[in-house]
């Protein structure tokens, strides 16, 4: 999963840097979730052996379940709306505080796992997820610039948008692990059940952002062979992720994505010339740091635990 999320990265940077002809990034993650829908669907296929038993496991868990379809809504409805506060906080925010706040996502995620999951975290634990916070921090940390262009910015609209891009990014990932492990249904049919719903949510974005553009160049304008080949590496890169949530959990999949980002930066020095920091030195430093200590024998947190063991009171108490 590093792998291919880096290598995401540096091509989506590619294509929005050198690629003359800018697509729309809207229609880019429509098609995406499409894309995943239908590898699901083929894997779903698969899993099941024969097309006869593939339809009727649509028919009963997709298309027969409205209740499910709903409750694998709710991710893609969240997802959106952090990405729309995101964007309101970048507005109203100076691009290094929108970075060292918006990091606050990990501890979230962490927080929100103890809580929706029943799970326990140790001290060394909650050392490393901050460890990693920080590594992520410097890592992407760059130094203010003085524009001529004046921008009227609310700081406290900026700040009360992060905040709630923060919750959303916790609760998201948290509720469709909780999902995922709390039923023997096929991981693949859940993707499927949260596709549907994801395609219908990116369709929306598309006609808010850039209906009146789509319409005058069309819902391709500017794809080219490396805009396709981001769109494929973003739609592996999906079902991937869910499979770690699937088998690991949140927590190890926002160490992962950090790993990501650290190999992503290496690669741009390389390809873009991008110049290495003494921030960045740090912060990869930390992020490796922190891997390996989250990594250490531990009580197994990758399955949800009884409510009746602990309340959550007495979790957080032992942090």
């Amino acid at each position: 999963m590093t792998l291919v999320a880096a290598t995401y990265t540096v091509a989506l940077r590619y294509t929005r840097t050198v690629e003359t002809e800018l697509y729309f990034s809207t229609t880019a993650v429509c098609i995406t979730e499409v894309i995943k829908l239908f590898l699901s669907v083929g894997i779903l296929a698969k899993e099941t052996g024969s097309l006869a038993r593939l339809i009727t496991s649509l028919k009963e868990n997709v298309f027969g379940s409205p209740t499910e379809l709903l409750k694998l809504s709710v991710p893609s409805l969240v997802y959106a709306l952090q990405n729309n506060m995101a964007f309101v906080a970048l507005s109203n925010l100076d691009a290094a505080v929108y970075q060292v706040t918006y990091q606050l996502k990990i501890p979230c995620t962490a927080l929100c796992t103890v809580l929706m999951l029943n799970r326990t975290l140790s001290k060394l634990q909650w050392f490393s997820v901050f460890m990693l916070c920080g590594g992520v921090t410097l890592v992407q940390w760059k130094p203010a610039q003085a524009t001529k262009v004046q921008v009227e910015q609310n700081p406290w609209l900026g700040f009360g948008a992060i905040a709630v891009a923060v919750l959303c990014s916790g609760f998201a990932g948290v509720y469709f692990e909780k999902v995922l492990k709390s039923s023997d249904t096929s991981l693949w049919v859940r993707n499927i059940q949260m596709y549907l719903s994801g395609i219908a949510v990116t369709l929306f974005g598309v006609y808010m952002s850039d209906g009146a553009q789509v319409l005058e160049k069309g819902f391709f304008y500017g794809y080219t062979y490396y805009v396709w080949f981001v769109i494929l590496l973003a739609s592996v890169g999906g079902l991937y992720t869910s499979v770690v949530v699937k088998y690991t959990d949140n927590i190890m999949k926002g160490f992962s994505a950090a790993a990501a980002i650290v190999l992503s930066t290496v690669a741009s020095v390389i390809l873009f010339g991008l110049q290495i920091t003494v921030t960045f030195s740090l912060g990869a430093l930390l992020v490796c740091i922190s891997i390996y200590l989250y990594g250490l024998p531990r009580q197994d947190t990758t399955k949800i635990q009884p409510s009746e063991t602990k309340s959550s009171k007495e979790r957080l108490a032992t942090v």
